[in-house]
């Protein structure tokens, strides 16, 4: 049964946590020791019983009311498992939530009905559209707030559609619910007649699974490299195409060609993997790969250059500058750059444009820039193969920026 992953995202108190903790509460995903607990919780902080909880387990947490980490928590259905990654809404905490989001098939927007769209749903749904997730759910929460009124759902609706429209999101659904009540989440309420669509469980149910990029060609990152007896094993995820025995393949950046011995997995040795497998591989001719390396086919490797254009996010008070020294990191290769132009640059949650050439990126600003790096590094569009064609940018060990490769400019 294949498991599927979604982010969900939204502004501050518009009821991420409250949703996920009412469907692990409805789907029986909790022993019943949790169910006492947070009750407990909530009694003591003069509450009626808040399925948040289950989530913001982090005392601090509690007592502000805001999510600080990314989490997940998982749960399953008749049709399959699912992980559900809890991103942030805080602005202080957007490197957490497009660290989520980065490793997610799926994305629920939620909205709080009484409040509308504010400046993080704008922000957390340009992310999305950034980072390439195009399957969206919007969840019109708390419409217990307004009355399960049909008339505030429509224009809410409208408000949303808008904006997305603008950054080229076409939600699946939009559902009108409630957390904290429990209407339709996973079983349709009766205090909305008027809604005829599917329940959130429902809605989920419909969303597909990434198809693994077989028919790509192969992409096996070197993660590290293990020794064992006499064997020199070459460990990584395989993140594009086929990956074979007897198989010629070429080592990026050194341009050597060989073929794979063999494929190693525990308990199991098999003559092929497939995208999205982590296995080993040994080869016939003594070559040397180390971590960084990349496994492809001659005449099929990726872009290897020093000099790339993308689209980055940044995610520090500390802004980047202009020839700027950083560690570019893009699947399992890490090398130092810097940032040669700084071209088109936007406000994130109001899509404003800042500047056609600065000499800076401020926090929570977006941009179009070129990154000279040190030496050459395989990159693909990040349309092609996303695990590839997306990085981050480090400073002092800190993750200052996230982005995606656009080779087409």
């Amino acid at each position: 049964m294949d498991a599927l992953s979604f982010v969900i995202v939204g502004h501050v108190d518009h009821g991420k946590s409250t949703l996920i903790g009412r469907l692990l509460y409805e789907t029986d995903s909790l022993p019943p020791d949790k169910i006492e607990e947070i009750d407990k919780a909530s009694g003591g902080l003069g509450r009626e019983t808040e399925f948040a909880y289950l989530l913001d387990h982090l005392e601090e947490e509690r007592k502000q009311g805001i999510t600080i980490d990314t989490t997940q928590v998982f749960f399953k259905t008749d049709r399959r498992r699912y992980v559900i990654i809890d991103a942030p809404g805080h602005v202080e905490f957007v490197r957490n939530m497009i660290t989520g989001a980065s490793q997610a098939e799926a994305a629920v927007l939620i909205v709080d009905a009484a409040e509308g769209v504010k400046e993080q749903t704008k922000r957390h749904s340009y992310m999305l559209s950034l980072l390439g997730l195009r399957q969206v759910v919007v969840a019109l929460n708390k419409m217990d707030l307004v009355e399960y009124s049909e008339q505030r759902f429509a224009a809410l609706c409208d408000e949303v559609r808008e904006w997305l429209a603008s950054i080229g999101i076409q939600p699946e659904y939009y559902l009108p619910i409630s957390a904290i009540r429990g209407e339709n989440i996973t079983a349709r309420s009766d205090k909305m007649p008027w809604y005829s669509g599917p329940t959130f469980l429902a809605s989920l149910d419909t969303l597909k699974n990434k198809v693994p990029v077989e028919n790509r060609a192969l992409l096996f990152p070197v993660q590290d490299v293990y020794k064992i007896d006499d064997k020199r094993i070459n460990v990584g995820r395989v993140e594009a195409g086929l990956l074979e025995v007897g198989a010629e393949v070429m080592l990026l950046p050194t341009h050597q060609k060989t073929r794979v011995k063999s494929i190693e997995k525990f308990l199991a040795s098999p003559t092929q993997a497939i995208a999205s497998e982590c296995v080993g591989i040994t080869t016939e001719d003594s070559v040397f790969l180390d971590r960084g390396n990349i496994v492809c086919l001659p005449g099929r490797e990726p872009r290897l250059t020093d000099t790339l254009n993308a689209s980055v996010f940044w995610m520090s008070r500390t802004p980047g500058l202009k020839g700027e020294k950083l560690t570019f990191r893009c699947a399992t290769q890490e090398i130092f750059c810097k940032i040669e132009m700084i071209g088109r640059k936007i406000d994130s949650s109001t899509l404003k444009l800042l500047a056609e050439d600065a000499d800076d990126i401020q926090n929570l600003e977006v941009a179009e820039v070129t990154i000279k790096t040190k030496k050459p590094v395989a990159i693909t569009d990040f349309n092609d193969v996303q695990e590839m064609g997306r990085f981050v940018l480090v400073r002092n060990e800190n993750t200052c920026a996230g982005g995606i490769i656009t080779l087409s400019k």
